[in-house]
């Protein structure tokens, strides 16, 4: 009896760790024509990855006019709106569909925004939040050259 319910915590150990690597480790991907690696996302969750990126990119053009303006009020404000209370609305289902690597990249940005906002605030300086601008930039280039997204229609349909 004892060695049977050894044998199913093996087994269901190991259904979990499979899920846990498909789920928060491996992601979907394929290579894509262009050399980069193709997140495979239905429509609605391409969507709102996109949406996410012009956000960034939004934010991005409001920092640049904040640090050449001086304005750090308008940096912070900027940089917030994109910070890691931003990454809540994006659905867990979804977040399992993304490879480890392309998490943490968004992961750190959000954090890097976060920051960027608190040392506008705090230490008031256009240069160091220039630095940290382009700190923070080199995710999304790297991020932009690694992966693409594809929208997959998904077998429910």
């Amino acid at each position: 009896m004892c060695k049977l319910c050894w044998v199913i915590s093996l087994v269901l150990l190991l259904a979990i760790g499979a899920m846990a690597y498909k789920f928060i480790l491996s992601g979907t991907t394929v290579p894509a024509s262009d050399g980069r690696q193709a997140l495979l996302l239905e429509p609605a969750e391409r969507d709102l990855v996109l949406a996410e990126m012009r956000a960034f990119l939004a934010s991005l053009q409001n920092i640049t006019q904040g640090v050449s303006e001086e304005n750090m009020a308008l940096v912070a404000e900027a940089a917030r709106k994109v910070g890691t209370a931003a990454q809540q609305e994006v659905p867990g289902t979804l977040v399992g569909k993304l490879p480890l690597a392309f998490k943490k990249l968004g992961f750190d940005t959000h954090k890097q925004f976060d920051m960027l906002a608190l040392d506008a605030e705090q230490l008031g300086d256009p240069g160091h939040s220039l630095a940290q601008l382009s700190k923070l930039m080199k995710n999304c280039v790297s991020c932009h050259a690694v992966y693409r997204i594809d929208a997959v229609m998904s077998d429910k349909h």
